[in-house]
């Protein structure tokens, strides 16, 4: 798996809008002075006139969005997950989310993989945040293959979606040619009866890793990839939960509020089940290579099969 190519899903958004604008003339584009960096410069140079520079006013955007929902379009309002989620999360809410409007948000930049940007700009409450919004669809794709998908459904369904993209360049594992992406189901990656690891995001090819070296001790786990948080696939991880008996969730996000929160929401109802939450625990990020922070933050492969040991099987 390290053998793969790696490309950031920040670049995946920047190239999906501009094949899927030739397919949709009512697609627009909208940036808050950030087109170089969450890729919608692409569109920008293709379609000139179906981009707008809001500036740095993203409040001021996803109203603008909102407005040219209303009146047929489908504006996809870009920003870092920051600016969109944390800044803008009041328009987002009653602008957007309260009328139901066919507004997608493309949020770049999320989570502590940012790197040298710091705690400011490393967005780890994102998807909490977006999950609390009623109808919103939240998706973290894993790969540019995933992520590319993702935007062509988010066009293609009929109401407010949150999509979280990355600056770090990550292993593109999944192939183009069999990969079928649906909003709201998740993919098993790999069958395994003794625990399941939930993953989202770029820690899914993490957890990949991790159960490589879990099989090496003879543990065999299930990795489950969870690309939509909202609606979460209950049925799959309902299923998963009963056949293993153990859950771990990873993901770069605060384990409060993310995946780790929604899944544990699930099982606590239906089929009470151990769950060990792996992400970034109720801290800010920092200033750094996002390769080490990811490893510091333990998210990498080693941070993953290490925790699942330690409290699952010392």
């Amino acid at each position: 798996m390290s053998d793969l190519k790696k490309i950031a899903t920040r670049d995946s958004y920047g190239n999906a809008l501009v094949e899927i604008g030739a397919q949709y003339d009512d697609l627009v584009v909208l940036d808050a002075d950030l087109a170089a960096a969450t890729k919608t410069g692409k569109f920008k140079k293709v379609y000139p006139d179906r981009h707008i520079d809001c500036g740095i006013a993203e409040c001021n955007m996803m109203g603008i969005a909102a407005g040219l929902a209303t009146t047929g379009k489908i504006p996809f309002a870009s920003t870092f997950a920051m600016f969109a989620a944390g800044r803008a999360f009041e328009q987002v809410r009653n602008s957007i989310g309260y009328p139901h409007l066919n507004v997608k948000i493309g949020a770049t930049h999320a989570g502590i993989s940012v790197g040298e940007d710091g705690a400011t700009h490393q967005c780890n409450e994102d998807i909490a945040l977006m999950r609390t919004i009623p109808g919103m669809v939240v998706i973290n794709p894993a790969d540019d293959v995933e992520a590319r998908a993702a935007v062509k459904a988010a066009v293609e369904y009929y109401g407010p979606v949150y999509l979280r993209f990355g600056r770090l360049a990550t292993m593109v594992f999944n192939d183009e040619s069999t990969y079928k992406f649906e909003i709201g189901k998740g993919i098993v990656l790999r069958e395994g009866k003794d625990l399941t690891i939930i993953a989202t995001g770029l820690c899914v090819t993490e957890s990949m890793l991790a159960a490589e070296k879990l099989e090496k001790d003879g543990i065999q786990a299930k990795v489950i990839n969870i690309h939509t948080i909202k609606p979460l696939d209950d049925e799959l991880i309902i299923f998963a939960a009963k056949e293993t008996g153990k859950v771990v969730t990873v993901e770069e996000h605060s384990v409060i509020g993310g995946i780790g929160s929604a899944v544990s929401d699930i099982l606590s109802e239906s089929v009470p089940t151990q769950v060990l939450r792996i992400g970034i625990n109720d801290s800010f990020g920092e200033s750094g290579p996002a390769s080490e922070l990811i490893k510091k933050y333990g998210l990498d492969s080693e941070g993953i099969y290490t925790k699942i040991k330690d409290k699952l099987y010392s």
